[in-house]
């Protein structure tokens, strides 16, 4: 009788449906090879953080919109050379443009998803690396179920639409990092 309650355990638990992003074995190595990189690029960001005057805990508006402006210089001067494509290299893209196609085809909802995307008031937005997001353009939320088939990202790093390319932005300073075009099918 034990013997079977062992086996209907391990039963159970190996039928639960993996997780949503459990990559392919070739699709493992890109994904850990574009978190790496950006991970550097959070790690560079704190490091170019550290060197900057610290904000009182008791910080005015002025001086929070002035640290971010600070802030928003210095990796625009640390990363005046970067081009697209060194986050988003083609391997890594091709892999993410295959991971959104699947999504939209697989949801009922994609249809719904790309139709928000591309209706969104996005005007003013370029998409350019260390080009700030415009405060008076609307910020695309990511699906929730196509965040979790996507890789996952640092804390201050996130995904946005701005119209069909797929932008890597720095959540805190609202910078873009990287993009990648024709992200969405």
């Amino acid at each position: 009788m034990r013997y079977v309650a062992i086996f209907a355990v391990i039963t159970f638990f190996s039928s639960v449906t993996p997780a949503q992003n459990a990559f392919t074995y070739e699709e493992q190595k890109l994904v850990k090879s574009f978190q790496k990189r950006t991970t550097d690029y959070a790690n560079t960001r704190v490091k170019i953080e550290r060197r900057l005057p610290k904000l009182p805990k008791a910080a005015t508006i002025e001086q929070i919109a002035a640290h971010k402006s600070t802030l928003q210089a210095a990796i625009q001067k640390a990363r005046a050379n970067e081009r697209p494509g060194k986050i988003f290299t083609p391997e890594a893209a091709a892999m993410i443009r295959r991971m959104i196609r699947r999504e939209f085809t697989d949801t009922w909802d994609g249809s719904e998803i790309r139709a928000s995307v591309l209706e969104a008031e996005t005007q003013g937005a370029v998409v350019r690396i260390n080009t700030p997001y415009p405060d008076s353009a609307e910020l695309v939320e990511m699906s929730p179920t196509l965040l979790l088939s996507l890789p996952q990202l640092p804390k201050g790093l996130r995904y946005r639409f701005i119209g069909r390319s797929l932008v890597l932005m720095d959540r805190d300073n609202a910078l873009i990092i990287d993009y990648m075009t024709n992200a969405l099918p």
